[in-house]
């Protein structure tokens, strides 16, 4: 049976429109999507072009400056349904996906292939159950808990709804393909939308003193709308076809 077949069938047993259905069924998921490779949803020339990478390698602030024009980047759909999403995305060099956040969610990440820096986060003053307004009009504190570059292939990684890295972006410095499953799927009538931030530029508040963290590994976070060259543009899916 193919990887990803065996990868969509474990998903379809061990999400819910709810989440992961217990502990044992996110480790099945990490251990399958960990055997996935470039080759198994037809990436194989895009990631031999980047084992032979020689073309310059982007840093965050290149030569072209931090308000160049960005590359677009692919989204590759393979499957969709209340309970999960599993797609790719392909970043160009120098492309950059923004901050932003997984409400509700967990994500299983693995980069199949390239180089990119991520910086993840996770809210200081996250809100009770009960708080379902996500007001993030003003800034709010979070806490930095990835600032690396991640080399493909690499194991998988998982976000959590509160834990994990939930808010992160990405800055490819050589192509990349990172493959996402996503539980429950983003939607927007459930409260589940995506919403872009930046570091505030503004006077922020101190922390509460309930809050126990040094304020060197926090930072202040407000909501904002991406460029207008950001784009992310539909790709074809050119691996095996899934059996559902």
């Amino acid at each position: 049976m193919p990887q990803i077949q065996k990868l969509y069938n474990a998903c379809k047993a061990s999400l819910s429109p709810t989440g992961p259905v217990s502990d044992d069924a996110l480790e099945k998921i990490r251990s399958l999507l960990d055997k996935i490779k470039a080759a198994d949803v037809g990436l194989e020339p895009e990631a031999q072009t980047v084992r032979n990478w020689t073309g310059p390698v982007s840093e965050l602030n290149g030569p072209n400056g931090p308000n160049q024009s960005l590359p677009p980047i692919k989204y590759i759909h393979i499957h969709e349904s209340d309970s999960f999403t599993m797609g790719i995305f392909c970043m160009p060099p120098s492309s950059i996906i923004p901050l932003h956040n997984h409400p509700g969610m967990t994500v299983f990440s693995k980069l199949l292939y390239g180089s990119m820096d991520v910086k993840a986060y996770d809210w200081l003053d996250e809100p009770s159950p009960s708080d379902t307004s996500q007001d993030f009009s003003s800034a709010r504190p979070a806490k930095i808990v990835k600032d690396t570059v991640m080399t493909g292939p690499c194991a998988t990684t998982i976000l959590y709804p509160n834990t994990g890295g939930n808010i992160h972006c990405f800055h490819a410095r050589t192509p990349c393909a990172i493959f996402d499953i996503l539980s429950p799927p983003y939607s927007s009538e459930d409260g589940r939308h995506c919403t872009y931030f930046r570091r505030s530029t503004g006077v922020v508040d101190s922390l509460p003193g309930t809050i126990d963290v040094d304020e060197s590994e926090v930072a202040w976070l407000e909501e904002f709308q991406p460029p207008d060259d950001f784009v992310i543009r539909r790709g074809q899916y050119k691996g095996r076809v899934i059996k559902t």
